[in-house]
């Protein structure tokens, strides 16, 4: 569970950019509840997602654990298991509380983190995009969007299911080329709620015997 984590939550943050030469082909009707959906979020003073986070192989979820997230503008928290990130609207900390490691990058343009709502915006210059009709995802009936890569990043493909009506995000998963399965399922949603001031600040003094690496 820690491996799969390692790979689409922590490695993801430091693929450095690369120029994309294919034509990129976005469906209309998927680019307009995607565009909705960002706008929505973006409306907000901030939003709170709590989530299952499923991982696994082959197409099938072996494990579950719970994660939540936090967003104000620019800036977010994540957690999931033993690991935190912190994007302060600058650097990105990456916190592993098991291996007493920090690890602090900067972003750059195909940076994408695995959360929530990360594909509502790295699709426009990273991903073909697809509408692929609709699915019943507990309960909703969601609208069943397929992202693939323009250029091969280690991804085979992305399924995002949303409710264009509520303009929220349901589900997604991540299909990686080695067979590896991860799935994000929101399972609560909140916004405009009033946050810590601290939220989106690393506090270096928590973690004086932590390992900290600068990328």
């Amino acid at each position: 569970m820690k491996n799969i984590i390692s790979k689409v939550v922590i490695s993801s943050l430091v693929i450095g950019a690369v120029g994309f030469t294919n034509a990129q082909k976005i469906d209309a009707k998927a680019k307009k509840i995607l565009d909705d959906i960002t706008a929505n979020y973006k409306s907000k003073k901030n939003t709170y997602f709590k989530f299952s986070f499923g991982s696994g192989t082959n197409g099938k979820v072996d494990k579950n654990e719970p994660g939540i997230y936090y967003a104000a503008g620019d800036k977010y928290k994540l957690k999931i298991m033993e690991t935190e990130q912190i994007f302060d609207g600058s650097k990105i900390y990456n916190i592993n509380t098991e291996d007493m490691e920090v690890t602090v990058a900067k972003p750059n343009g195909s940076s994408s983190m695995f959360s929530p709502i990360n594909y509502l915006t790295s699709y426009r210059n990273d991903y073909n995009v697809t509408y692929e009709g609709k699915k019943n995802v507990n309960g909703v009936n969601a609208d069943f969007i397929k992202l693939t890569p323009v250029k091969s990043n280690g991804i085979q493909a992305v399924y995002l299911f949303v409710d264009a009506a509520k303009k929220q995000m349901i589900k997604l998963e991540q299909h990686g080329n080695n067979k590896d399965l991860a799935v994000i399922a929101i399972t609560q949603y909140k916004e405009n709620q009033t946050l810590d001031p601290g939220m989106f600040v690393f506090d270096k003094n928590k973690y004086k015997n932590y390992l900290v690496t600068e990328l």
